[in-house]
């Protein structure tokens, strides 16, 4: 991997703050069938470990590295993971189709296939058969065991509405195409409750949950929307885009001091094992070491002990005590001029954090080596970003916080 695909997938820090405490878990013991935990799902058995496919390994020229991807999906099936998870946008249009080669040598009743209707995208009723016919194609599937209305805020609900998305879905549903239909949802608990109130037939939530966003985010209050209604649920983002897996030095210690054996990435998953209702937790491993670290954890699924959680919340503490930028990388919010937002908001996070030792020498020189085209500065505050974000960021206002801050080091 060369040094700006290096900037363009470094793991993401977290958000600027958090509320750690008023949080009660409850332990559940998931099933373990010799490879990785399993949960009941309806009359299935799923892998409490989902292989998240947004951010798959790339080669030096950023493509998706297909080679080592089917030895990691190969690992993953050899581990018991069964869950695989993909998106119609995900690396840049091209993560189902490397999903489908990687997987089309599998016996297709041996794994479930998950993929998502990209709402966001949809400018005609029409669009709706025709990007679904294309994922099918794509995936080299005839159906889709867990399908998704995906990224669901106030916008996009309504184009959901709009192009009579879920009716369609109900057809696919009804010949076969989808076993079960669910949404990924990224706005208000409020908008959590409508959409679950709009349509009776849910079968299963995604929601970005995790020790971080527990309260800054909210999601300790659409976690428990979302089990009233009974609704599995498909937990994304449990390491927050990479930043509960790359705590900064002084975290770090802390947790290493209690349990040098345990990565701080178990200690993430862990902690969500601690929550009723989970059914899988997707995790996009671009390395194979993240692979073999999460089937390690997974394994030996044990939820947090109370000792453990406060241990965890504080190391939390003292990797949040610098002020970030909550940015996962997701990539949602590509940007029209070409200003790469998500691998400044990564530098500048990894610079607060001081998560690689780089410190400000380090900062100055990587964000230096972005492209005129592609810095802070060339944001024209068209706002696109901004109704983009699935974390609500208000993108264009932080990238003038980060190029202040790199000129203010930097002497310009």
């Amino acid at each position: 991997m060369n040094r700006r695909e290096f900037i363009k997938n470094s793991i993401l820090a977290a958000g600027s703050a958090v509320l750690l405490s008023g949080c009660t878990l409850k332990s559940e013991a998931p099933a373990v069938t010799g490879g990785v935990a399993v949960s009941k799902f309806k009359n299935i058995n799923v892998s409490k470990l989902g292989f998240g496919a947004m951010r798959l390994p790339t080669d030096a020229n950023g493509n998706i590295d297909d080679a080592l991807n089917k030895k990691m999906v190969e690992t993953a099936i050899n581990a018991g993971i069964n869950y695989f998870d993909t998106a119609y946008m995900y690396m840049n249009g091209k993560s189902e189709k490397a999903m489908g080669d990687a997987l089309k040598k599998y016996d297709r009743d041996s794994f479930n296939f998950t993929t998502k209707m990209p709402v966001m995208m949809l400018e005609k009723e029409e669009d709706v058969e025709r990007i679904f016919n294309e994922q099918l194609e794509r995936c080299q599937t005839d159906h889709f065991d867990f399908y998704l209305v995906h990224c669901l805020n106030k916008h996009n609900w309504e184009n959901t509405k709009k192009f009579n998305v879920i009716p369609f879905l109900e057809k696919m549903k009804k010949e076969g195409k989808i076993k079960y239909l669910g949404f990924s949802h990224h706005d208000t608990p409020e908008l959590l409750q409508e959409i679950i109130d709009y349509y009776d037939k849910w079968e299963f939530v995604q929601l970005q949950i995790n020790r971080i966003d527990w309260k800054t985010c909210r999601g300790e209050e659409q976690y428990n929307i979302a089990r009233k209604a009974k609704l599995p649920i498909v937990v994304m983002e449990p390491l927050r885009g990479g930043a509960l897996a790359n705590l900064n030095p002084e975290a770090v210690k802390i947790l290493k001091d209690y349990n040098p054996d345990i990565s701080p990435a178990a200690w993430a998953f862990r902690w969500l094992a601690g929550l009723d209702g989970i059914f899988t937790m997707l995790s996009g491993m671009t390395e194979p070491e993240h692979l073999d670290d999460n089937i390690k954890t997974f394994k030996n699924l044990k939820p947090l002990s109370e000792e453990e959680q406060k241990v965890y919340d504080e190391a939390l503490a003292a990797h949040l005590k610098n002020q970030t930028i909550g940015c996962t990388g997701c990539r949602y919010c590509e940007c029209p001029v070409g200003v790469d937002i998500a691998s400044i908001f990564s530098l500048y996070n990894q610079y607060k954090q001081d998560t690689t030792g780089m410190g400000e020498v380090g900062f100055i020189s990587h964000y230096g080596a972005l492209r005129e085209s592609e810095r802070a500065d060339k944001c024209i505050k068209c706002g696109l970003c901004k109704a983009k974000c699935p974390q609500q960021l208000d993108i264009p206002t932080l990238l003038e916080k980060v190029d202040k801050e790199y000129k203010r080091l930097a002497g310009a």
